[in-house]
Formats: structure tokens, C-alpha cells, sequence
């Protein structure tokens, strides 16, 4: 039997471009930049995208850390990706979401190169955001609900 666990998040447009986001008690607003017609009063959809991926592998590397023997005194992730506006707004026929996404690990530790080359090959196998990013997902519309 598989050990398929569903997550949920909503996602609902306010004034302008900003969105109140929820997964189960917890609130997150998305917005854009105001060169981009937002209000600024968060990250914006593609930012948080990164950040969850950033997350992501930081929290599997606490879990996974002391399986390897790797001892974490800090652990950060800067995430960057190029994105290509003319994708969004119409202007060509690229893409409208990132090319490339790079990261780099900063990690903090007396531990010996070795173990924290191994360590860090298993995280970016096992982070789920990564991996969501990294191969095709079944990406569907499951249904529309028209009010009045």
C-alpha cells in the first residue's frame, strides 16, 4: 500500500494581483512588486516558489543530518532562477516560467568533506520540492465552479 498523503492550499485573489493563501491554519499573502501592478505586501508567486524550494531542502537537511553523521551548526539555501517576462505578458514565444533555478548550500560544520558530499547528494534526492521541479508532474484543472 502506498503511503500517499494529499496536501491542500487555497489560493484567493483580493484586491488587485494580492492573494490570500492558506494551508491548513496558516496564512501566507502573495503579491507582486509594484513594477509588476502589485502592492508589494509580499513575495510574489514565483519568489515564494523559490523559497519553498530553499525550505524545502533546508528541512531535509535537519532530518537527514545526523543519519550521515553530518552535524549541522547552521545550514542556509540561497535559491535564484531566471524567468523570462515576455513568457508571461504574451511579448514572445518563450516560456513563462524559469529557464534555470540555481542554489547554493552554506553549511556550517566540522564535519569532514566527504560525509558532507555524500550528506548533501541524498538531501537533493529527497527534497520533494525538488523533485516536483526537477520531472513532470500531472498538472490538471480538476473542476469549475461558476457562482452567481
Amino acid at each position: 500500500m502506498a503511503a500517499v498523503t494529499t496536501f491542500k492550499a487555497t489560493a484567493h485573489l483580493q484586491d488587485g494581483v494580492k492573494v490570500k493563501t492558506t494551508a491548513r491554519q496558516f496564512e501566507l499573502t502573495i503579491d507582486e512588486p509594484k513594477s509588476l501592478g502589485g502592492t508589494d505586501t509580499g513575495m510574489n508567486p514565483v519568489e515564494a516558489l523559490l523559497a519553498s524550494l530553499g525550505a524545502c531542502q533546508a528541512i531535509v537537511a535537519r532530518v537527514y543530518a545526523p543519519k550521515f553523521g553530518v552535524k549541522l551548526d547552521d545550514f542556509k539555501v540561497e535559491v535564484e532562477g531566471d524567468l523570462d517576462l515576455d513568457g508571461f505578458f504574451n511579448k514572445s514565444d518563450v516560456r513563462p516560467g524559469y529557464s534555470d533555478i540555481r542554489y547554493t548550500f552554506t553549511i556550517k560544520t566540522d564535519s569532514p568533506k566527504e560525509k558532507v558530499d555524500e550528506f548533501v547528494q541524498f538531501l537533493e534526492s529527497k527534497c520533494p520540492v525538488g523533485d516536483t521541479l526537477a520531472n513532470s508532474v500531472n498538472l490538471k484543472l480538476a473542476n469549475i465552479i461558476i457562482e452567481n
